[in-house]
Formats: structure tokens, sequence, C-alpha cells
């Protein structure tokens, strides 16, 4: 049987879906044989472990009571439950740190894989001022943030594909010190031998490819995913044959983007103008 690796540092999801699969396994129980005890189907159980479905309130009240784990269960649904990761993310998390190649695109904001700590940090602050979310849901962001970040060091290291709106780099966040950072390390990371940076300028207008951030994994085994978000929702798209034209239209845009070269050039002109 294969089984999914699982990450219970990942997400709140990853973590009630670990400490399930821990709890089923020292009891040398089948994710079917749960399932009949809690009056769920084996294929409800395994979605829940691996993090495509978030468990009910009754689903972790049932876990505890067959399980006897009192209401550890129960607690952990709550957490997640406030989380402010959006449906899906989760998931697409645990295949983002084992794609073999990502592309990213994002407007309005610098990619997350791509952000200082000061500027997601920023971004997070800005959330809880407008209370679209508490300190706690702005620190599991960062937090998240920065394990996802650390999982791009792996080896060999994935290769990378980014295209960022011009409004990306242009849009001022954290004030100048941050931003000044912030540009700076993009620089950087375009000098990454598995990076490849691109800024989509506000002059393609109506023929940009996308009005959404999107990403697209290309997973070891050659398939395909792709995860994108609007404020309220997020998507994965499992499909490999709907997540083609997708990536279709990332070629499409590539094509309009700048050069590597003149992005650079782009970037840090716009760090010269900074104080």
């Amino acid at each position: 049987m294969n089984r999914s690796e699982l990450d219970p540092d990942a997400s709140p999801e990853s973590k009630f879906g670990a400490f399930l699969r821990s709890s089923r396994d020292a009891r040398k129980w089948t994710q079917e044989e749960l399932g009949a005890r809690v009056g769920y189907s084996g294929t409800h159980v395994s979605a829940v472990e691996n993090g495509r479905r978030p468990p009910t309130p009754r689903f972790a009240r049932q876990l505890d009571r067959v399980l006897g784990t009192e209401d550890l269960f129960q607690r952990q649904a709550r957490e997640l439950h406030s989380s402010a990761l959006l449906e899906g993310f989760a998931e697409y998390a645990a295949h983002e740190a084992r794609a073999v190649e990502l592309r990213l695109f994002d407007l309005g904001i610098v990619p997350g894989l791509l952000q200082t700590q000061g500027y997601a940090a920023a971004i997070a602050a800005a959330a809880v001022r407008r209370g679209s979310i508490t300190q706690d849901q702005a620190d599991e962001r960062v937090a998240v943030l920065a394990r996802r970040q650390a999982k791009l060091n792996r080896e060999p290291a994935p290769r990378l594909h980014v295209v960022m709106d011009e409004s990306c780099i242009r849009r001022p966040v954290g004030g100048p010190g941050t931003m000044a950072a912030q540009l700076e390390h993009l620089v950087a990371v375009a000098k990454l031998p598995n990076t490849l940076l691109q800024v989509a300028p506000y002059a393609i207008g109506e023929d940009r490819a996308f009005d959404l951030p999107v990403n697209i994994l290309t997973l070891p085994d050659r398939s395909l995913m792709s995860y994108a978000e609007s404020s309220q929702q997020g998507h994965l798209e499992r499909d490999t044959n709907s997540v083609e034209p997708i990536l279709t239209a990332y070629y499409q845009l590539q094509a309009l983007a700048l050069p590597q070269a003149d992005a650079v050039a782009l970037l840090c002109q716009l760090r010269k103008e900074l104080p």
C-alpha cells in the first residue's frame, strides 16, 4: 500500500491527519476498520488523514469516543476551523514540498515563497488591523510560510519559475526599509541556478493570462496539480488533464513577460528609488 508522508507541522489539517494516522496505526486498524467503527467510509478517513477533507465536529467526536482520546480530536478540529488557511491549501503545501518543478504567478503582492520575513509579517499585520484575521492566525500564516520556504532548500532543489505582475514590486509594503530588503531578496533569488524570475509588465494589458494568483506543480511522476485562490476561497486541482490548459496559459504569460535580465534591472531600479 502506498502511504503519503504526512508533515504535522505543515498546517492544522496536517497535524490532525498525522495524529489520526498515528492513533489508528497504534491499534493496527486499517482505514476501513476505523471507518466502520466511527460510522464513516475508509475513503473518508483517508481524505481526512491526507488533508483533502476537513474533519467535521461529529467525525472528531466519534474519533475521541472510539479511540479513547478524551477530547483531543475535538480540540484539534476546533483549532483547525479557526485557522486562517484556505480550503485545499494544506494538501497543496504537502505536494509543494515534494514537487520537482513549481510555477508561480501572483499579483498585488510578492509570491509567498519569495517573501522576506519582514514583508510577510507586514502583510499579516495589515490583515489583523483590518479585522479579517486574529493575531494568532497571523502568526500561523507567517510560521507556515517560513516552513514552506525552508523546504525549498532540499536536495535536489526544485526548479522554480516565477512570474510576478508588475504590481507586486511597485506596491509598497511595510515601509521603505522592508520594501528595499524585499527587492534585494528578489534579485538574489533570480541569481539561483534553479530559478527563473520574470515580471509581467502593465503594458501587456488584457493579454495577461490570469486574474488571480495561481501555482502549478510538477510532481516526481510528472503529474500536474494547480492551486488558485481568491481572498476567501482556495481550489486545488488534482487532475493533470484539467491542469494542462492552465499550464499552457502560463507559458503564454511567460512569453509576454519581461526576460529575467530585464526583470532584475527593473528590481534594481526600484530599489535605487527607495530612500
